[in-house]
């Protein structure tokens, strides 16, 4: 399971000001938690500060990279903040995100095209939001197919067949979760990858739906998600959900969990 830590994000109020404020110690703090609980990737997000954020992402991603040794999830739709923070960036980068979205497909597919960066590719065009698994489909095959013939390898693609609020639609989650199921079955090589919020977005006890549907997820062979990845409880429940999925081989990454204490918290 590939596990994008979602925190350090422009759009939640402390790090909004500590990116204002150059606050290079508190950013460094959040990027440090997370990678110690486990995080693959750190994402870096500068997208409320229009005309600003090319120069804040570059900073987000030295400041974040002087203290972990952990690759970096560029958050943008901007491909001049992408390169500059591309730029600066050590190791092999994640881009967030692709769309089948005309103005953004086109401006973001020649800075990933024939490079070795790993692509998040979201499930939603210029028609809107897919609410079917077939629409999700169609728009994943086009958008592999697309980034293929860009020279982006299968095993670089991150598709996110886009998570929707339940509260809405009461099918939006069933229809996500067989989506990931089909992905991983009709496009061999290729991963999927989610934020989980949006699905209990308007009800109560939030974090216990949120970690329901990573576990059902799991289940159809999501292998990617960008959480917090400070929430214990979360991080147990995907180690333990790829256990029973089969994805864990004689339960290794179960019983390294326990013996660094990830279970802990139950008491």
């Amino acid at each position: 399971m590939l596990v994008v830590g979602e925190l350090i994000n422009a759009s939640r109020k402390a790090i909004g000001e500590a990116i204002k404020a150059q606050d290079a110690e508190y950013i460094q703090k959040i990027a440090r938690e997370q990678a110690e609980a486990g995080a693959d990737y750190i994402d870096v997000n500068a997208g409320i500060f229009v005309g600003k954020e090319p120069e804040y992402l570059q900073w987000l991603v030295k400041t974040v990279q002087e203290v972990v040794d952990k690759p970096c999830c560029i958050d943008s739709p901007d491909p001049k903040a992408i390169e500059a923070a591309l730029s600066v960036h050590k190791g092999v980068a994640m881009i967030n995100s692709i769309s089948l979205e005309k103005e953004r497909y086109d401006a973001l597919m020649p800075v990933v095209a024939g490079s070795d960066l790993k692509v998040v590719a979201l499930c939603m065009s210029d028609e809107g939001m897919p609410e079917t698994m077939a629409a999700r489909l169609k728009i994943a095959e086009q958008l592999i197919d697309g980034l293929v013939k860009n020279n982006v390898p299968l095993n670089n693609i991150y598709v996110d067949p886009l998570v929707q609020p339940i509260s809405v639609n009461n099918t939006f989650a069933v229809e996500f979760i067989n989506s990931v199921e089909a992905i991983m079955t009709q496009f061999k090589g290729v991963h999927t990858i989610c934020g989980l919020s949006n699905v209990s977005y308007g009800l109560p006890v939030r974090k216990f739906m949120n970690h329901a549907f990573a576990i059902m997820a799991i289940g159809k062979g999501l292998d990617g998600l960008i959480i917090n990845p400070l929430d214990q409880m979360m991080m147990a429940s995907l180690v333990t959900a790829e256990a029973l999925a089969g994805r864990d081989d004689f339960c290794v990454k179960y019983l390294k969990a326990f013996r660094n204490k990830q279970f802990d918290f139950l008491g």
